[in-house]
């Protein structure tokens, strides 16, 4: 339906009322006894063609059309016909339509192109309730998105958000120089008839951002665009073959609005809408929305950028107080390795000499016997300490992971029962080398293969695994021992923890300095099924390695 002027009303201002009639919203200008200009959405409003509504007088039409509230209506219409004030506010009133439905609207009057002509504006208060409906329920909708921690969460339930109210809603992502689909909530069969002409998920269809100069051109302007013709702009996205079948699914009058969507200033995407409802005050509210979800991912952001930063802070803490224990330890461990190993060494002697005299019976024998190894015991005891406070300065060189568990297990001089258990060694193949000293490296992966046998019952299995990953190369290693206490699993790693009764508590610090000089990681955590878990990655770039 377009809007009709009568013949004798046409003049210089009539083109310019003529830019009226792509308003979504009612508008007629009056003159005099008769309305100049009536575009189409006020013939949609109350039901008949314009040109019904331009041949009648206005007093006709207030009679016709307000029936019930014609008599305070009227005088306010004589009075600014005949050149007297306008209301200066809006006046609602009850309309009843051709078909006789009744509606009430909101009427604005303002000047017109020449004194003598005034503008109406009559909007459908329906529709001011539903602009109030849309404003509440996405202003509800975006205090949600700012509790998201994730910027897929937060696009999610901002789509979800808009189609609840009526619309279809996608979002459009820009990166780099394509869009690509986002989010979105449009028919299934609609979704469904693209992928098959595109041949793949509509999610991975690329579109180059210059067959997109309107939406370049929105991002530049960053104000958002209101289409009467969503078809029009949707025809420059898709092929022919996929507008046909947008054609058929969506209806005719179907308008469109597209956002942009900002994140810290720069053009993160659009918000594209589309609706038969969509009025100036909801492409308004609409537009604010978009503001608003990129706000909440600019909170996503900042949150998880909050988030690294403190658990930088927590890793350079953590570190510094164990650079601190390990300087107090170090100077310990200085003095006890000198004061203990030279009596060490003396007591070794003398065993060496009571060995050989022929007097002594089985029972000086065994004695003899278990003095010599508690003395070693001493010995391995220091020799641990020192390892766990002198300074790492690793030599690297190619060094292959799965060689140096083998290796662990034939050095294995554990508890009587170690030989019960089960060993069991997954090695992918074709695992790369890695550039570590492979003296520290054989330290590391030793003590944490003893560790784990130490930990283990009797007839327990030992699983370990050795393949790369994205940091380069990763060893697990599982026992089903009693398991990691109820603490926080990265003290497993601070000197003299211990978690069983006979333990050192030096073994794991050894471990975790070891693969810290190397620029990899280490952690613990308790198994599911019952047992400890040890996750080791190691990088394979030498670069990465520096003195600890």
């Amino acid at each position: 339906m377009t809007a009709v002027s009568p013949p004798s009303a046409v003049s210089s201002p009539l083109v310019d009322y003529r830019l009226l009639d792509r308003l979504p919203v009612a508008v007629a200008v009056v003159r005099g006894e008769r309305l100049l200009h009536a575009n189409a959405a006020l013939a949609t409003l109350f039901g008949v063609p314009a040109a019904e509504l331009l041949a009648l007088p206005v007093t006709e039409i207030i009679a016709r059309f307000v029936p019930e509230e014609r008599g305070w209506v009227e005088p306010i219409y004589e009075t600014y016909s005949r050149g007297g004030k306008r209301p200066e506010q809006p006046i609602w009133v009850r309309i009843r339509r051709a078909d006789g439905q009744a509606r009430t609207v909101s009427v604005r009057h303002s000047p017109g192109l020449t004194p003598e002509d005034t503008v109406v504006l009559v909007q459908d208060a329906e529709g001011e309730n539903s602009v109030r409906r849309l404003t509440e329920a996405l202003a509800a909708a975006a205090a949600e998105m700012m509790r998201c921690r994730d910027e897929q969460a937060v696009m999610e339930k901002a789509v979800e958000a808009v189609h609840r109210q009526g619309f279809y809603v996608s979002i459009l992502l820009l990166e780099g120089d394509i869009f690509r689909h986002g989010p979105m909530r449009q028919e299934d069969a609609s979704v469904a008839a693209a992928e098959r002409m595109y041949g793949m998920r509509i999610g991975d269809v690329r579109i180059p951002r210059d067959a997109m100069p309107h939406f370049r051109e929105l991002l530049q302007r960053r104000k958002a665009a209101f289409h009467p013709d969503a078809f029009a702009i949707a025809s420059r996205i898709h092929s022919p073959e996929v507008m046909e079948n947008i054609r058929q699914l969506y209806p005719p009058e179907t308008q469109g609005l597209d956002a942009p969507i900002l994140v810290e200033g720069e053009p993160f995407g659009i918000l594209s809408v589309q609706g038969t409802t969509i009025t100036p005050g909801a492409a308004g509210t609409l537009e604010l929305f978009a503001q608003l979800l990129g706000s909440a991912l600019e909170n996503v952001r900042h949150h998880q950028s909050m988030t690294m930063r403190l658990e930088e802070v927590s890793r350079l803490q953590d570190e510094l107080v164990a650079r601190e224990r390990l300087t107090v330890l170090g100077e310990a461990a200085g003095v006890v390795a000198h004061e203990v190993r030279n009596p060490l060494g003396a007591v070794l002697n003398a065993v060496a000499v009571l060995r050989r005299e022929a007097h002594l019976g089985p029972t000086g024998q065994a004695a003899v016997g278990m003095l010599e190894e508690e003395v070693i015991r001493l010995e391995d005891i220091v020799k641990d300490l020192l390892d766990v406070v002198r300074p790492l300065e690793p030599r690297p060189r190619p060094v292959q992971l799965g060689e140096l568990v083998r290796r662990a297990l034939g050095q294995l001089h554990g508890p009587p029962d170690a030989p019960t258990l089960r060993f069991v060694v997954d090695e992918a193949p074709d695992m790369p080398d890695l550039e570590g000293d492979e003296t520290l490296l054989q330290l590391a992966v030793t003590h944490l293969v003893r560790n784990a046998v130490q930990a283990s019952p009797t007839g327990g299995k030992v699983r370990m695994s050795v393949a790369p990953s994205e940091r380069g190369v990763c060893l697990v290693v599982e026992d089903e021992g009693p398991g990691i206490p109820d603490v926080d699993p990265r003290r497993v790693f601070e000197p003299f923890f211990l978690t069983r009764a006979n333990g050192r508590g030096l073994g794991l610090a050894i471990v975790r300095r070891v693969v810290l000089a190397h620029g990899g990681t280490v952690r613990a955590m308790a198994r599911p099924e019952g047992g400890a878990r040890f996750e080791l990655q190691l990088p394979l770039e030498a670069g990465r390695i520096s003195p600890v």
